[in-house]
C-alpha cells in the first residue's frame, strides 16, 4: 500500500479552493483534482508492507506539532509534474515543525517544504494563470493516508488522524 501523512482541509475550506480551480483555463488532457482529493502532502512515504503500517501510526501519533496557518496566495504551474497548485508561499513555523518531525520520525530525507494543494493534473502546456485571491487554512490535524492509484483519479482513504496542539 502507498502511504503519505497530510494535511486535510474541512468543507470550507475544499470549496473555496475548489471555486479557485473552477477559474482555471485547462484544456485536455489536463483535469481538474476533485475538491475531495485536495490536501498538503507532509511526508510521502511510498509502498509499505501492511506490517508496518502500525510503525508509521506510531510515528504519527509521536509527533507534537502545534496548529498552524496557511495562506495559499498563489497559482503555479509546475511543467515538471504537469501539475497547476495553489501554493503558501510562507511557511508558518509551526508547519516546519510537523514537517521535519514526520521526516525525521519516519527516516525519510529531507527537501525543501513546499506547501501547496495540487487542482489540476496531466496539464500539457502552461496554462495563464489569473492572481488567486488567498484561502487561509487553519491546520487543526493531520493524517496519515492510504493511495490507491490505477483508475482515471486516485483514491485516498485517511488511515489515522492526530490532533496538532492548540498554541495557547
Amino acid at each position: 500500500m502507498r502511504l503519505f501523512f497530510a494535511l486535510w482541509p474541512d468543507v470550507d475550506i475544499a470549496a473555496r479552493l475548489e471555486c479557485v480551480a473552477a477559474r482555471l483555463n485547462i484544456t485536455s488532457p489536463g483535469r481538474l483534482v476533485h475538491s475531495r482529493n485536495y490536501h498538503v502532502t507532509l511526508a510521502f512515504i511510498g509502498e509499505v508492507v501492511a506490517s508496518r503500517l502500525a510503525v508509521l501510526q506510531q510515528v504519527g501519533g509521536s509527533v507534537r506539532a502545534p496548529r498552524c496557518s496557511m495562506a495559499f496566495d498563489s497559482l503555479e504551474f509546475w511543467p515538471q509534474s504537469r501539475v497547476v497548485v495553489a501554493a503558501a508561499l510562507d511557511i508558518a513555523p509551526g508547519l516546519l515543525s510537523l514537517w521535519r518531525q514526520l521526516h525525521e520520525a519516519a527516516g525519510l530525507p529531507r527537501a525543501q517544504l513546499r506547501p501547496h494543494v495540487t487542482l489540476a493534473r496531466k496539464v500539457a502546456q502552461a496554462p495563464v494563470l489569473q492572481a488567486m485571491s488567498q484561502v487561509f487554512w487553519r491546520a487543526t490535524s493531520f493524517s496519515l493516508v492510504r493511495s490507491e492509484t490505477g483508475g482515471a483519479e486516485s483514491a485516498y482513504t485517511v488511515v489515522d488522524t492526530w490532533p496538532l496542539l492548540d498554541e495557547t
